[in-house]
């Protein structure tokens, strides 16, 4: 089982530790094109602040996130699970999980990154701000900077197993399934469902799904479960007490599109 990650907007700062080693990240075949983003970056972040602000969406109160950049060569490294923060973070947990499925975690979870194109947990990185949104003068659109060198490395990493995306549509656009990798791949989306004068509404409520999807992949880990289809995902997360609708996609080389339908919002 592979799951993809959105990362957060917000990062975790300070610590100590060894500054980035690059050749240290997983998915080694991204490493020219993390580091052609990282140099401009970082020459982005060095240079004007108020360009730079203009290019990566911040505002003067997040001024310091420019800065920040700048010493990304320099800066504390830590693990890219201790870096993310965030609603679907604070609910996965992933510093409180037990033995095993942290352990499972480790070797399924797969964070994508505008900067780094995708990490493991267990990757060491610096806190940076840089969004798939973002378009560099140099490089342009991250999201479609990345789908080359993503799609050179993604179908031996996604395995021969089931890829639980739950990525924002962003992140999504720097790899999407194609082939044998697309029939067992599985996306989520999650929905409220109310009863309003007697009829049931639903309704995508933003920060709610990413608390479901953080607590459905934590559930998924401490029950060691590993689907490795989107038919046995769906059993399993039922298996978990979780209300899930899906059907099969008409094509095989298609992803399933799973909605888990929820009644309280917390």
């Amino acid at each position: 089982m592979l799951v993809l990650l959105p990362p957060s907007e917000g990062k975790a700062a300070g610590g100590s530790g060894a500054p980035l080693k690059p050749e240290s990240l997983s998915l080694a075949g991204l490493a020219e094109a993390r580091a052609a983003v990282l140099e401009e970056l970082v020459e982005l972040c060095v240079g004007d602040e108020l360009k730079a602000r203009e290019v990566l969406g911040l505002s003067e109160g997040l001024r310091g996130e420019v800065a920040k950049n700048a010493e990304l060569r320099s800066a504390v490294a830590r693990p890219a699970g201790e870096i993310y923060t965030g609603v679907l973070y604070d609910a996965l947990g992933l510093a409180d999980l037990p033995a095993g499925a942290r352990a499972l975690a480790e070797e399924s979870l797969l964070v994508f990154s505008g900067l780094w194109g995708a990490v493991r947990v267990t990757d060491r990185i610096p806190s940076y701000r840089c969004s798939m949104g973002v378009k560099l003068p140099g490089l342009g659109a991250l999201g479609a900077y990345w789908r080359g060198p993503m799609a050179a490395v993604m179908p031996e990493a996604s395995g021969d197993g089931l890829v639980l995306d739950l990525r924002s549509s962003a992140y999504a656009a720097a790899w999407k399934p194609k082939g044998e990798p697309a029939g067992r791949t599985a996306t989520v989306r999650v929905l409220h469902a109310q009863v309003v004068d007697g009829v049931e509404k639903r309704s995508v409520v933003s920060h709610f799904n990413k608390a479901t999807k953080g607590r459905l992949v934590r559930d998924l880990l401490v029950a060691g479960a590993v689907p490795g289809s989107p038919a046995e995902l769906v059993t399993a997360l039922r298996d978990l007490g979780y209300v899930v609708e899906a059907e099969a996609p008409a094509k095989a080389a298609k992803a399933w599109s799973l909605d888990v339908v929820v009644s309280q919002i917390h």
